[in-house]
């Protein structure tokens, strides 16, 4: 009878085989180390990890023969530098000790050329790329009109919770706009989990605590709500109502990057999609007239 060996014990031996293969690849030249005539260790030495890392040699041994150890983020960072993981690898590292990355969300590796070319495709769909801090990091032209005029604001306003608490425009767009809130800043209560020692989160809630009273008063309520699309309304300023399905496609693990589109629910506001779509291509701002 055969017997299936633990997640766990995979995960350390996937992970001991990718440190070892990593280091042997490694020549002490590379990291500024000198090369003994009498080296017979392709790549770098164990001991010479460890002092790149700054970590003990027993417990890199341990780490590189599958023992049962913990392994924190800080150190796997550490080790991804010494062993100059490019992303893809550092990525695979990360992944393989079970651990969330502290510099996954300092930048967005997905936002390629092709992800561009996609939201420009998904036109008159509005669409956009955002982080979960609710950063908007790239959209499509239908989603510059959607709920205000995007290309007014500065790229450090361009945030959806910003905007929900403190802009008048996108506050105007938002049906029901205090449970709407409530949800958003439960999403961001439970994505800011994994991430408070950051400066980034931590900043953007302190502005948010300086700015609205609102948020202030949500924000007390300690609530939590995972991530999930739902049907809306939005009153768009320039062609009126519209009924659409708010998706997400993500493109990192859940607490990543993620495409946002709002798909049409009926005939009606597909119609006028494209509309919003021709207005903003033409460059129309939120005190055009409206379609009736």
């Amino acid at each position: 009878m055969s017997t299936v060996a633990p997640e766990s014990d995979v995960r350390r031996h996937e992970l001991a085989e990718f440190l070892r293969s990593r280091r042997e690849r490694i020549t002490p030249e590379q990291v500024g180390l000198v090369r003994g005539r009498r080296r017979r260790t392709p790549g770098l030495r164990r001991e010479e990890v460890a002092q790149l890392s700054a970590v003990g040699v027993t417990w890199y041994t341990w780490l590189e023969q599958a023992r049962e150890i913990r392994v924190s983020p800080q150190v796997l960072d550490a080790l991804a530098r010494a062993l100059l993981l490019d992303a893809s690898e550092r990525a695979h590292l990360f992944a393989l000790a079970a651990s969330t990355d502290p510099a996954q969300h300092t930048a967005c590796p997905t936002l390629t050329p092709a992800l561009r070319a996609m939201l420009d495709q998904l036109d008159p769909i509005p669409s956009c790329v955002q982080n979960s801090r609710y950063d908007i990091l790239a959209h499509n032209v239908t989603y510059g009109r959607l709920l205000c005029d995007l290309d007014r604001l500065p790229p450090e306003d361009r945030n959806c919770l910003w905007l929900a608490f403190t802009d008048p425009q996108w506050r105007a767009a938002v049906v029901n706009l205090p449970d709407s809130n409530r949800t958003m800043a439960a999403k961001f209560r439970a994505a800011m989990a994994e991430h408070l020692a950051e400066p980034a989160w931590k900043a953007l809630l302190a502005r948010l605590e300086a700015a609205s009273e609102e948020f202030r008063e949500v924000w007390a309520r300690h609530e939590v709500v995972g991530q999930g699309g739902k049907a809306k309304y939005i009153l768009n300023p320039l062609v009126g109502l519209l009924y659409v399905e708010h998706t997400n496609l993500w493109l990192e693990p859940a607490s990543g990057a993620r495409l946002v589109s709002y798909v049409p629910l009926d005939e009606e506001t597909r119609e006028r999609l494209v509309r919003l779509g021709e207005l903003a291509a033409r460059g129309a701002g939120a005190d055009a007239v409206p379609v009736p």
